[in-house]
């Protein structure tokens, strides 16, 4: 292989890789309501485009923000475990004032599924703050 192209795949790779390094924010305003709510809603509608029950994910999104609220967590990915059997891996990004909610991850027994690249699914939490 030429060294050229050999440096030009190398780079292009190189791209593609820094493209998905994303940082991770907590959310800081989860003490206001309509956070709280924001939060919540755009949980469950990740958790039930995923295939989880209504209830089930409307249950696991209420728990989830009431951890995400109380505890002092720092920023940090975290998990969330239906009795599906599934376990959901999300973290929260700030994109300039915008704060995101990402699911990048899922295993369910033996299959797991990771995309850190373009993520899961991706939801907006307008409202809401967040801090690296």
């Amino acid at each position: 292989m030429k060294p050229v192209v050999f440096a030009i795949r190398w780079a292009g790779w190189g791209a593609i890789l820094l493209s998905g390094c994303a940082t991770v924010a907590q959310i800081t305003t989860l003490s206001d309501e309509s956070c709280r709510q924001r939060v919540r809603g755009q949980l469950e509608s990740i958790l039930v485009e995923e295939g989880e029950q209504p209830e089930t994910a409307n249950r696991l999104a209420v728990n989830t923000t009431v951890v995400l609220a109380t505890g002092a967590l720092g920023p940090r990915p975290f998990g969330v475990s239906s009795p599906s059997g599934t376990d959901y891996s999300f973290f929260v990004q700030r994109k300039s004032e915008t704060c995101l909610l990402r699911l990048y991850g899922r295993r369910k027994g033996f299959t797991r599924y990771t995309n850190n690249l373009t993520y899961i699914s991706t939801r907006s939490l307008e409202g809401c703050a967040c801090a690296e």
